[in-house]
């Protein structure tokens, strides 16, 4: 299995695959899936590939739902993957891309090896990093499966339960230009306006299960004059929804004040992508979960966190879906990297999920 792991692991993450920019490597899963896992694959109008796996020794007609992603971050082009030492790394110009095709790739090797499971049914989104998106538009028709598992998060160790509300808050400031050395006196400063309302903003952890982040500032033109237009992005994220909306607005009013604490107008436009959601501890998914993970020798721990995952959606959807791990580390970097032996774990972990639904079958 290790040698197989590997190659089609390099295979997939050496195909180019940038948020937005899918299309290839959905092809290339979709041909993969038809030939070597006998699946009926389709792709929805978004382009999230749809696979169904008939069942194996298994007399159950429940389908299990996973949920995986295409996308990679940047830089993602040209990935010249590396094994030394039983580590996988990227040359160092890229990012790895294990962030989700080890997650893939241990689905796919877990199915193909499997001595059984029941009818499975895979969504490969797309737009996950930048978003959400493939998951939000699934075409949750082509779907009958009611619970079910994304693999997506880094450490083996966890289930994901819960996701954060998340609020994109964008701010356009408009001054007043005027020349900075002949007349700045009749300049308003859009920058000027910015930067006093970032430094009264708290970021970071606003408490336990609240977070800021202040992402991205443009503003000004040349040099030589008074900047009239500055763009804020500002995110707010939130285990509980009411305080995502609540310190969102707090945001919204501190920009609007010292904008016009200056003379300066500020526009804001708010957009909620992703509501908090919370499973269960005792629900069905995390008690199998719990299990498989154990089987390897881990110790599970259930969490909830900060970050937005495609399932998010699912359990939007009526797919009461968990979140378990594929053994990155550093995602999201150059640094980015994965032993081979956390894979093959990853790979067990399923197995073992695939075996206890055939058993309760």
């Amino acid at each position: 299995m290790k040698r197989e792991l590997v190659n089609t692991f390099f295979r997939m993450v050496q195909i180019s695959s940038e948020s937005g920019n899918e299309k290839e490597f959905i092809h290339y899963l979709k041909d993969l899936f038809t030939k070597e896992l006998q699946a009926e694959c389709v792709l929805d109008k978004f382009g999230n590939l749809i696979a169904k796996v008939r069942a194996k020794n298994s007399g159950s007609i429940e389908p299990i739902f996973f949920g995986v992603h295409a996308d990679t971050v940047k830089p993602g082009k040209e990935i010249e993957p590396i094994l030394k030492d039983g580590i996988i790394h990227s040359k160092g110009e890229t990012i790895l891309g294990a962030d989700d095709k080890a997650g893939i790739t241990e689905l796919f090797e877990a199915i193909r090896t499997a001595n059984c499971y029941p009818p499975i049914e895979i969504v490969v989104s797309r737009k996950e990093e930048t978003g959400l998106k493939g998951s939000k538009n699934t075409d949750a028709s082509l779907l009958k499966s009611k619970m079910g598992f994304v693999i997506d998060t880094d450490n083996l160790e966890d289930v994901i339960v819960g996701g954060p509300s998340y609020m994109s808050i964008k701010v356009d400031i408009t001054g007043r230009a005027a020349h900075a050395g002949m007349e700045p006196e009749k300049g308003i400063s859009s920058i000027k306006a910015a930067s006093h309302a970032i430094s009264m903003l708290k970021e970071g952890w606003i408490d336990d299960e609240t977070t800021v982040n202040v992402g991205v500032i443009r503003g000004g033109e040349i040099l030589n004059a008074v900047p009239e237009k500055t763009v804020v992005k500002v995110e707010c994220r939130s285990q509980n929804h009411e305080k995502c909306l609540g310190h969102s607005n707090l945001i919204k009013q501190v920009f609007l004040t010292a904008a016009d604490s200056i003379g300066a107008r500020a526009d804001i436009t708010m957009e909620l992508l992703i509501r908090c959601y919370r499973i269960s501890e005792d629900a069905e998914a995390v008690t199998i979960a719990k299990k498989a993970i154990s089987s390897v020798g881990l110790h599970p721990r259930v969490k909830v966190i900060c970050g937005g995952t495609d399932a998010t959606h699912y359990n939007e959807k009526g797919i009461e879906t968990v979140v378990i791990g594929m053994g990155v580390q550093a995602e999201h970097t150059k640094d980015e990297k994965i032993a081979v032996a956390d894979m093959i774990k990853g790979v067990e972990i399923i197995q073992q999920i695939f075996e206890d639904l055939c058993e309760r079958s």
